[in-house]
């Protein structure tokens, strides 16, 4: 495995290497790739450990005692330990390997359904992806709970906070909301979130989708209950993400299918489960997905992510700061510390013309409502653009965007 290019100070350019997909053209132009919050690009060391596993250990894992069934496991197994020690874990029993963040939360809501009654509460914010927003409606329609949201503040996209403590109050059984919002960038309070949870004994859910592969995540610094995050969205594969639970609440939860490597017993009219985490992994597993995963973590930590939180967020905050001289420009999220991304509307465009118009230059923006549509109906928009940015991305890029952008707005203006 080829380690990444890195120094005491990361040289950005130079790790630009790493990703064989940026060495292309689109539209005759150099490649730009500004959608990294709907998925990374891989680098060679993510994709060489899936070659090497398939070229030389592939077997399914824990029910085989071949060689191969043993390095596979042994894989597997590794990569789980290493989820833990990328987000501090209390051990590796506590990481569920899931499909993404979406099957993550879907499972807590699944698992959760005995847990809730009438006249329960489920409290969510007014940003959320419909990944962690969906799975709680089902469940309140399961249960009888009721839905409640903690407001945002506006455009700014900050939380409002000033009645959190009433919400909670009126008995709530879990609060989710995301770390970093998908949409507006806004870099959210955890630690102080899950704290004043924890004061009315609400379990907490952090989606932590647009923030492990950019941010360090400590979950016993954090003291929530349950995390979730997504492979491809932090340089690793698609089809793997990561469940974080405290395994004390993990014992007490059911299974959330059921199938092999799930139970410890079967019998014609009853089974018995299998011990956590392996009672919440039915079936065979992502177990590729699980190696790449692993190489992603090693890369990113190699570089460090801290440094990758810096670097990612001074390109947004650069490219909010310049854009809003762009005629015709609405900025949605915080002007000040925010998340790897930006997203905007232009007068007299729509977010999809908008996106065509950059592609044409090479640039890959994302536009849409980004599975945000409460949101944006209640800022009273039905879709935006956004350019979203990664370890990979340079100054020169957000000059190019700023350009093109500030093109796209002369012509689709008049």
């Amino acid at each position: 495995m080829n380690p990444p290019i890195v120094a005491s100070a990361p040289d950005w350019a130079a790790l630009r290497a790493d990703f064989p997909i940026l060495d292309q053209t689109v539209h005759g132009r150099p490649l730009v790739y500004l959608d990294n919050g709907a998925t990374t690009q891989k680098p060679r060391a993510v994709i060489e450990a899936l070659v090497r596993y398939y070229e030389r250990d592939n077997a399914n894992v824990h029910r085989g005692v071949h060689e191969l069934s043993y390095r596979a496991t042994t894989a597997y197994e590794a990569a789980r330990a290493r989820a833990a020690r990328f987000i501090h874990a209390g051990a590796p029993e506590e990481i569920i390997f899931t499909r993404g963040t979406t099957e993550g939360l879907n499972l807590i809501a699944y698992s959760f359904t005995s847990r809730l009654k009438p006249g329960d509460a489920i409290l969510v914010t007014e940003m959320e992806h419909h990944s962690n927003l969906v799975p709680w409606q089902l469940l309140a329609e399961r249960t009888g709970a009721k839905l409640l949201f903690v407001p945002i503040t506006g455009d700014d996209g900050l939380l409002d906070l000033s009645h959190l403590d009433e919400l909670l109050a009126r008995n709530v059984k879990l609060f989710a909301f995301p770390q970093i919002s998908n949409s507006l960038g806004t870099i959210n309070p955890v630690a102080e979130l899950c704290t004043r949870a924890r004061r009315h004994g609400v379990v907490t859910v952090v989606d932590a989708a647009q923030s492990a592969g950019h941010l360090p995540i400590d979950v016993t610094a954090l003291d929530c209950d349950f995390l979730a995050f997504s492979g491809h969205k932090m340089a690793g594969p698609t089809g793997i993400g990561v469940l974080y639970g405290r395994q004390a609440l993990l014992e007490t939860m059911a299974p959330f299918q059921g199938g092999g490597e799930m139970i410890a017993s079967v019998q014609f009219d009853h089974s018995t489960w299998n011990k956590v985490p392996h009672k919440f992994e039915a079936g065979t597993p992502d177990i590729a997905g699980a190696v790449g995963l692993h190489a992603a973590m090693d890369y990113l930590d190699a570089i460090g992510r801290p440094a990758i939180a810096e670097h990612d967020g001074h390109l947004a905050r650069d490219a909010y700061a310049r854009l809003a001289s762009v005629p015709g420009i609405r900025l949605f999220g915080p002007p000040g510390e925010r998340g790897g991304l930006v997203s905007f509307s232009l007068a007299g465009a729509h977010p999809h013309d908008v996106v065509t118009f950059a592609d044409q230059e090479g640039i890959a923006l994302r536009g849409g409502h980004h599975c945000t549509q409460p949101l944006w109906r209640k800022l009273g928009v039905t879709a935006t653009t956004r350019a979203s940015f990664y370890l990979y991305n340079t100054a020169a890029e957000v000059d190019f965007l700023i350009e093109v952008i500030g093109r796209a707005a002369r012509f689709f203006g008049g």
